[in-house]
């Protein structure tokens, strides 16, 4: 099969916008009622890490009343992304957040470097949403007034 010079330029664009197309949404549209709009941000693999920032988010979703009123996103990139993989024993706790609302962010970046340097992917949860890049992610949401935490 030949691809003709527009079909390949229509390939291309279609390809562009999916790899590039960033699946969060903008604070006021996911909780127009939140107080306070946090993220998150884990870069090390440290248990104790991993369980300080998931204990933080529960701890504000009490202190502000319920999930409603703060709009948290846990940002996982580098050695962080650890927190997502599917058989983290924190499980419990990430689908307990889940419930609440959060949203937890997988590093695209850090996805395919693990990818090239194993050969495989790592098996991260299902309800991850994944972006480019995690670091422009939180600069992104910084300039839309999230509060940037690093426990």
């Amino acid at each position: 099969m030949t691809l003709t010079k527009s079909s390949a330029v229509l390939l291309f664009l279609a390809q562009f916008i999916f790899f590039t197309y960033d699946n969060t949404v903008s604070a006021s549209e996911e909780k127009p009622f939140a107080e306070a709009h946090l993220i998150l941000q884990l870069s090390d693999a440290d248990p104790q890490s991993q369980s300080a920032v998931l204990s933080i988010a529960n701890n504000l979703i009490k202190h502000y009343g319920g999930p409603e009123f703060i709009d948290i996103e846990i940002v996982t990139f580098g050695p962080g992304l650890k927190l997502l993989y599917a058989d983290n024993p924190n499980a419990e706790r990430i689908s307990s957040l889940l419930a609440n609302d959060v949203r937890f962010i997988a590093c695209q970046n850090t996805i395919n470097t693990i990818a090239r340097k194993s050969g495989k992917s790592p098996d991260i949860i299902k309800t991850a949403i994944t972006v480019p890049a995690g670091v422009a992610h939180i600069i992104t949401r910084s300039t839309e007034g999230y509060v940037v935490v690093r426990p």
